[in-house]
């Protein structure tokens, strides 16, 4: 049970950091209808940092349930 919160409290903090680093060009404009022609495909180290950001929030959801399991 300990190593699974401490699996838990890593993944956490890659995906905090993961999430931060995400490019912050795209915010609340696209929502409110200013597209502006700003669509790319995302390519290099964005692609790499989304695809990371949701094999992390997986495995988060993945521990976070295994931990729920254990607890009962």
């Amino acid at each position: 049970m300990k190593t699974l919160l401490m699996v838990q409290a890593i993944v956490s903090i890659l995906l905090i950091v993961a999430i931060l680093m995400q490019n912050k060009g795209e915010g609340l404009g696209v929502v409110a209808g200013d597209f502006s022609g700003s669509y790319h495909t995302k390519r290099g180290f964005e692609k790499f940092l989304t695809r990371s950001t949701i094999a992390l929030s997986v495995l988060f959801l993945g521990v976070a349930l295994t931990i729920a399991k254990v607890s009962t």
